[in-house]
């Protein structure tokens, strides 16, 4: 089965409300013939069109090649949210990295949101407005002790004063919801339109020199000096090459593919709805991350629909009722939408990794591949592109930082991985749900 084609048709965007609204990028043509250029970048999300963007301004001639559209697996359709941290906290770096690069991964951190803050002010994003405030919700009130001890933790050890606690009270302020209990309230975080999001970078990428093609498929990586990049109709001789594949990497690299498991997760777009009635569910604008591991996400649109992802799966398919699927999630915590109508339904494909943790390595002196941000990767893949850029022109720090974060395989072959990764993930949402 081809995760790329599996729920999607060839070249065609999935029917989401971000591909509906968001000013449209060209069709961009079919690579074809003998090609060279000084770094061939395979995939068009946030990793390869910000490692593109940023070689192309060193001074690199690059190309990128896409297998569907820019911006079409997860990076044009997750929840636009955007978080500083890691998906491992800071106590757990610390005991696993030491001090030193625990701290180096905190700065890494609040480098990617500042990357994304200032990519998106940038006139070739078209409107993609960041919208300051992120809360993360406790579902259990016995979580809510140790938030406000890592909001202190944060401020007290890292000199972090942008996050504060907030308690029941104020969560249920801010939250229009019974199901929380308390949690924080991060105003350096906040969310913006993924698709938008992309589609600018590749604005950006291509007036930088940029050479991006679509629909090309990468079916061969020769990890020679210098590699050979080879898709049903071209082949691309690259000095360097980098692979941003996540989710996608499919059987380009059965290493990264050992790491980075695909998973899919779904959203949906209710109607506009009154402004008034926008501030009674989330106050201020923010957008919410809950406590749960099968994580529920939401925010609001410019045009004031809730914008609603949670339910995962770990097959090939999307459920045939996606709407169903993730209206259940959105109805325990507001029942009163229970007669909001449901305009847009959709999913998409992430990667992760046994930890959560981004998978920076070096597969040959020439060949890097980023990938595997478990579903925190709007800032952290479009800051990998900048890292990866620094690493290919010799200054590797932020890289090798990344790349000692250890990230173990999954154990067995694809189909035990996945049978693995399917129990995992349903003791995780059973215990959610207790």
């Amino acid at each position: 089965m081809d995760l790329l084609t599996a729920n999607d048709r060839p070249g065609e965007y999935p029917r989401s409300f971000y591909a509906e609204t968001a000013p449209p990028l060209p069709p961009l043509p079919v690579a074809e013939g003998a090609l060279k250029c000084d770094v061939c970048v395979v995939g068009g999300g946030y990793t390869g069109l910000s490692t593109a963007l940023h070689l192309a301004e060193r001074g690199y001639d690059v190309i990128l090649l896409e297998a569907q559209r820019v911006g079409f697996g997860a990076s044009g359709r997750n929840g636009g949210q955007v978080w500083p941290g890691q998906r491992m906290d800071q106590y757990d770096l610390e005991a696993q990295m030491g001090a030193d690069d625990a701290r180096k991964l905190w700065q890494i951190s609040l480098d990617s949101v500042a990357l994304v803050r200032k990519m998106s002010n940038r006139p070739e994003m078209a409107d993609c407005t960041f919208h300051p405030g992120l809360i993360h919700a406790d579902h259990r009130a016995r979580f809510v002790p140790q938030t406000r001890a890592y909001v202190d933790f944060l401020r007290d050890r890292y000199g972090y004063k942008k996050m504060r606690f907030v308690d029941r009270e104020e969560m249920r302020n801010l939250v229009g919801s019974q199901a929380y209990h308390g949690g924080f309230l991060d105003s350096s975080a906040g969310h913006l339109d993924p698709l938008r999001f992309a589609f600018g970078l590749a604005r950006i990428a291509m007036a930088a020199g940029v050479r991006i093609f679509e629909r090309s498929r990468v079916t061969t990586l020769e990890q020679t000096a210098p590699a050979r990049v080879t898709t049903e109709a071209a082949t691309v001789t690259a000095d360097f090459v980098v692979l941003g594949c996540n989710g996608y990497i499919g059987k380009l690299n059965g290493d990264v593919a050992a790491h980075v498991m695909p998973i899919n997760n779904y959203m949906i777009a209710t109607e506009p709805m009154h402004p008034d009635q926008q501030e009674a569910i989330i106050r201020g604008n923010h957008a919410v991350g809950d406590s749960k591991f099968v994580v529920n996400y939401f925010r609001f649109s410019e045009d004031h629909r809730l914008l609603f992802g949670g339910s995962e799966s770990y097959g090939y398919h999307f459920p045939a009722d996606i709407a169903k699927a993730v209206r259940k999630p959105m109805l325990e915590i507001f029942p009163q939408l229970d007669d909001v109508r449901i305009d847009y339904a959709w999913g998409g494909t992430l990667g992760i990794t046994m930890n959560r943790m981004p998978q920076f390595t070096r597969l040959a002196g020439n060949v890097l591949s980023l990938s595997g941000y478990s579903g925190h990767g709007l800032a952290m893949a479009t800051l990998a592109g900048q890292i990866a850029a620094e690493a290919l022109a010799g200054q590797a720090e932020r890289f090798d930082t990344m790349a000692r974060v250890p990230t173990l395989r999954f154990p067995g072959g694809p189909n035990m991985r996945n049978a693995l990764l399917v129990l995992a993930m349903l003791w995780y949402s059973m215990r959610d749900r207790l």
